[in-house]
């Protein structure tokens, strides 16, 4: 798990700045790199700044704000309740990390899943509330679509419940604000499981990969994702003074510069002129090559990248930011339980009759965030 620990330098060089001079790309790969952005307030709906809005990208784990969507759909309905059981299948604990590691038939309630799905970005439980709320992975995924085409994503089609890489996956960055707002609108009660710091199941503690909350002031979401293909993804979500905005950031270069990039949108929304923007629902598509989905795997993971970034962290392997808005936890992150009841694994005999020691399992790093 990476540290989430951050530093703010004496020097500010920010590491776009780093990254794209260690890289050389093509002319396309240098498009690809005016990553996607967007500031919209929630109350009055207006696009406070934009940029490469209608480029498709692969949502990665932002694809999970989706997948909280249609369950809160399903809680409205009242199909399904926080305490309805999530039970791990067979195909859900095959899910590539991230992920929690628990054998089929472990269970946990909806309410705890939900936790986990929007703190630690687990697939594996994706897939188990794909199939608690939808019957089928596939069910579900007609739902999300579905969702996807009534709220006005006009550029988005999904093809699974977490945002792991495939044909037919992406989205845009004007569409992320449109189902972001409507979570903001349409569900305040659900609110609280965007703005937690971390989750605990009892026997393992997972902080927030979104490193603005408890950090920037008034920071309550939303969500992050990393894939190769679509680079340093975040949703984030800021309430001042009675007044929410969110953001997009598409295609960032790291952790840290996701983190930043959403830090300057957020301050820039809250501290805009009233009523400053064009409506989101009146803005029209721009940009080249809007059919085409962008793939920046060869800026973003290879051995130069990989150096430059390490390169963003001090010494003591802490993340270091460069936004002036964004300041350390002057306190331990807090960890809100969400458990589950796991099945044990059965005890194998071994040669001479003698007992298994209890030697601790290494567990993979997490491929997406």
């Amino acid at each position: 798990m990476p540290n989430l620990s951050f530093v703010t330098p004496s020097v500010r060089r920010p590491l776009h700045v780093l990254l794209a001079a260690a890289l050389a790309v093509s002319a396309t790969a240098q498009t690809a790199f005016a990553n996607p952005k967007m500031v919209v307030d929630v109350r009055t709906g207006r696009v406070i700044a934009h940029q490469e809005a209608f480029r498709r990208w692969y949502p990665a784990s932002l694809t999970k704000l989706m997948t909280a969507y249609v369950t809160f759909r399903a809680l409205k309905s009242g199909r399904i309740t926080l305490d309805t059981p999530v039970v791990m299948s067979k195909r859900a604990a095959d899910q590539p990390p991230s992920k929690i590691f628990v054998r089929p038939g472990s269970s946990m309630t909806l309410d705890a899943a939900l936790k986990i799905l929007l703190v630690k970005s687990a697939n594996d439980v994706a897939v188990a509330v794909a199939e608690a709320v939808g019957g089928s992975t596939e069910q579900f995924v007609e739902m999300m679509n579905a969702e996807a085409a009534r709220i006005g994503m006009r550029s988005s089609r999904f093809i699974n419940p977490h945002g792991l890489p495939g044909k037919g996956q992406y989205t845009t960055a004007r569409d992320l604000a449109v189902l972001t707002m409507q979570l903001k609108r349409e569900f305040p009660e659900y609110g609280s499981y965007f703005a937690l710091e971390g989750v605990t199941t009892g026997s393992k503690e997972y902080p927030n990969y979104n490193m603005l909350i408890g950090r920037f002031d008034g920071a309550d979401g939303m969500k992050t994702g990393f894939i190769c293909a679509s680079g340093f993804n975040q949703v984030s979500s800021a309430t001042r003074d009675g007044r929410t905005v969110v953001s997009v950031v598409l295609g960032a270069d790291s952790l840290g510069g996701r983190a930043d990039d959403s830090a300057e949108l957020l301050q820039k929304g809250l501290t805009a002129p009233a009523n400053q923007g064009e409506p989101l629902a009146s803005l029209a598509p721009y940009g080249p090559d809007q059919d085409q989905v962008v793939d920046i795997s060869t800026e973003i993971c290879n051995p130069k990248a990989a150096k430059v970034r390490s390169e963003g962290r001090d010494d003591a392997g802490r993340m270091v930011l460069h936004s002036p808005y964004v300041h350390e936890m002057t306190r331990p992150p807090q960890f809100t339980f969400a458990g589950v009841v796991a099945v044990a694994e059965p005890e194998k005999p071994v040669k001479g009759g003698a007992q298994p020691s209890n030697v601790p399992v290494p567990i993979p790093r997490p491929d997406t965030l």
